[in-house]
């Protein structure tokens, strides 16, 4: 029976994603979550294609959530998840529309004057910066059943071209570290399209940015390894892992210039 029960919690189960009435939630269907690692919402453990991924490095635990870019049908779900779990930042490493094709649904309102009205939740949209590589959105996130309201500060990476990897990698450093320094609460809701290639590449990322920072040693495919197990094919390419290493260097060689 111990080892039936073993069986169970091995990482490689996908049964929630794949059932009939959850396979419509999935924007991929070939890119679920591990059934032991999934957000499970409310109190019925209703289905999300979100994974919880805990990174550990030099003692210290990174936590996260990665997840895929909302559907119309799932903008309700992913504000239930962001609220239970108290996450205070949105990053999201993607575009609406990319090369013709929606990577993402807008899951925010557009205008400052008209919050989106969905089922459970209404989304303000309090102010809103655009930078050269990144979009700062502020949200007011009001639970219409209880009317408590939660500040949600998103980051929109507008960069990632539709095929390789940022052409400066300047653009993402700077990117990641202004998500880190933002992270106040709950853990780090991290989206591109599918929540597992530039996804990985950014949890890897700030990872290896904290461990800098710490004066910690950190190896880049232990980080990764520990991602995989967690939620399937983290980092996609090879070129998404090449930039997390040239990404690395270059804030190493900057820190020697300095020195």
């Amino acid at each position: 029976l111990t080892k039936a029960l073993e069986l169970k919690n091995l990482p490689g189960e996908f049964k929630s994603g794949n059932q009939p009435n959850n396979r419509e939630k999935n924007r991929y269907r070939d890119i679920l979550p591990y059934d032991s690692t999934r957000v499970p919402l409310g109190k019925s453990k209703d289905y999300i294609n979100a994974s919880y991924i805990r990174i550990v490095n030099c003692g210290q635990e990174y936590f996260y959530i990665a997840t895929q870019g909302p559907l119309l049908s799932t903008i309700d779900d992913f504000w239930q998840m962001v609220l239970e779990n108290n996450s205070n930042v949105i990053a999201m490493i993607t575009r609406e529309v990319e090369g013709g094709v929606i990577k993402c649904y807008p899951y925010w309102p557009i205008s400052l004057k008209k919050p989106l009205e969905l089922k459970h939740f209404r989304v303000f949209l309090e102010n809103y910066q655009i930078l050269q590589y990144f979009i700062i959105r502020m949200f007011q996130v009001v639970e219409k059943s209880t009317g408590t309201s939660h500040s949600v500060k998103q980051l929109q990476f507008t960069k990632w071209p539709d095929h390789g990897t940022p052409a400066s990698a300047d653009s993402f450093i700077k990117y990641v570290r202004y998500a880190r320094k933002s992270h106040l609460t709950g853990p780090m809701v991290v989206h591109c399209s599918a929540g597992i290639g530039r996804t990985g590449v950014f949890l890897c990322v700030d990872v290896v940015f904290c461990a800098i920072v710490k004066n910690c040693s950190f190896n880049i495919m232990d980080i990764v390894a520990q991602m995989r197990e967690q939620r399937s094919g983290m980092i996609q390419t090879k070129e998404q892992y090449h930039f997390c290493y040239d990404i690395v260097l270059k804030v190493l060689r900057k820190l020697l210039t300095l020195d």
